[in-house]
């Protein structure tokens, strides 16, 4: 289950880091999550503070159009980053997997769903002239809340929406292909 809870944390980084960090951080400081050294100090106030006033300018910034892209190409390298450390942080000695594999899955995992997003929203924001943005980013938000703590609290159901968001993005995938553009055809 520490893997599922690691790769599942993973996911929701790639659409917004400091939402699953703070998940994680209040998991640990009310100890519904134990997490090892040097990990335990997400679980501090301070830390907690700190995660929540990045948060807060994340969401600002990903609500307004143009101003998201500029965010997403920051984000290109904070996202990956944050999965690779909820991946492992999560994890901790749960599983007998190393934790520099951990990483590097978190990192993939969250790097790929940010760079799904990051091309996809440029598309959202001419298509809809901007006024699409700032939904289409609080379900995000939602998503990513809703499985971050999915990942903690229910482990094994990430499986199933791990295994829904690959099939959503595979067929993603096709239509852009066949239509060359992601938005629906009426």
């Amino acid at each position: 289950m520490g893997l599922l809870t690691a790769l599942g944390l993973s996911i929701p980084a790639g659409l917004n880091a400091y939402i699953p960090l703070l998940v994680v951080a209040v998991a640990q400081h009310f100890e519904w999550l134990q997490l090892k050294a040097p990990f335990d100090v997400l679980g501090e106030w301070w830390m907690i503070a700190v995660i929540a006033v990045l948060l807060v300018i994340e969401l600002v910034a990903d609500k307004i159009p143009a101003v998201d892209s500029v965010n997403d190409v920051i984000q290109s390298f904070v996202r990956p980053a944050a999965g690779g450390i909820v991946a492992v942080a999560a994890a901790g000695s749960a599983v007998d997997v190393s934790p520099w594999l951990l990483v590097l899955a978190g990192v993939l995992l969250a790097g790929g769903v940010h760079a799904v997003k990051a091309t996809a929203r440029p598309a959202l924001n001419v298509t809809t002239a901007g006024v699409g943005t700032p939904a289409v980013s609080a379900a995000e938000d939602a998503g990513a809340l809703a499985l971050s703590v999915l990942a903690i609290v229910a482990p094994a159901i990430v499986i199933f929406v791990a295994a829904g968001v690959v099939y959503s993005l595979w067929r993603l995938w096709r239509r852009r292909r066949a239509t060359g553009s992601i938005v629906a055809e009426p």
